[in-house]
């Protein structure tokens, strides 16, 4: 069965991967396990959670606009800064252009909240570090220091101070859960932030006019600024 992804020029197909057989995804750039979308005359491969992911998501991260998925950076540097865990990226990712906001897909979809062996309570997703007086606080795994700017996991308890980089949290959980990847009847089904209800395509249009519109009323003032000091 044949699959067209608008990320690649040919039809992919499924195919389940072989012990010791080794791809990457070009969506996200990790490994490849279980089943995957592939093009094997461009050597184009896809995790299958990658290759579903929804072209667009009302992110919790970013409550102003909806997220669009692009299979490439706009940028001229072909990269960005994901706002998510801060790292590179040169593939797929979710973008508000009018923001400047780029967040990996695998980020994208983090659990709200995960349980961690190196502690005793569930620790939950949240985008901004508070204050501290400027004091600096360190993750508990890899005693790095958390960026203020970055997402991070902590535990809601107060006595309990324990705050942990985002890859630190999940790195025990299985990558790109997108919430309908375990039985319902287990007991820690991990639901991702964006599983509430998706953007309309008129909704998505709608935004991206406004956008556009937004940008050529920018790009005005700036020519008639630039006019008047001449």
């Amino acid at each position: 069965m044949e699959y067209k992804h608008f990320g690649h020029q040919h039809p992919l197909t499924l195919y389940k991967v072989q012990a010791g057989q080794q791809f990457q995804c070009h969506g996200c750039h990790m490994p490849c396990h279980d089943s995957i979308f592939a093009c094997w005359s461009c050597n184009f491969f896809l995790h299958e959670h990658c290759g579903n992911a929804n072209r667009y998501v009302k992110h919790p991260s970013h409550p102003e606009h909806a997220l669009v998925l692009l299979p490439s950076p706009t940028y001229c540097s072909s990269s960005y800064l994901c706002n998510g865990c801060g790292a590179p990226g040169s593939s797929f990712s979710y973008c508000c252009p009018m923001c400047e906001v780029d967040v990996h897909v695998h980020c994208a979809y983090l659990p709200p909240k995960v349980t961690h062996q190196a502690h005793q309570h569930e620790v939950f997703l949240s985008f901004k570090l508070p204050d501290f007086n400027g004091s600096p606080v360190h993750c508990k795994i890899c005693t790095k220091e958390l960026n203020s700017k970055h997402w991070y996991y902590f535990c809601e308890k107060p006595e309990c101070g324990f705050r942990i980089h985002t890859f630190c949290a999940t790195n025990e959980v299985k990558p790109g859960l997108y919430g309908d990847n375990e039985p319902e009847n287990q007991a820690q089904v991990q639901i991702p932030v964006c599983s509430q209800p998706q953007p309309t395509a008129e909704d998505v249009l709608a935004e991206m006019f406004k956008i556009q519109m937004q940008l050529q009323m920018a790009q005005q003032i700036n020519q008639i600024i630039g006019s008047t000091k001449i």
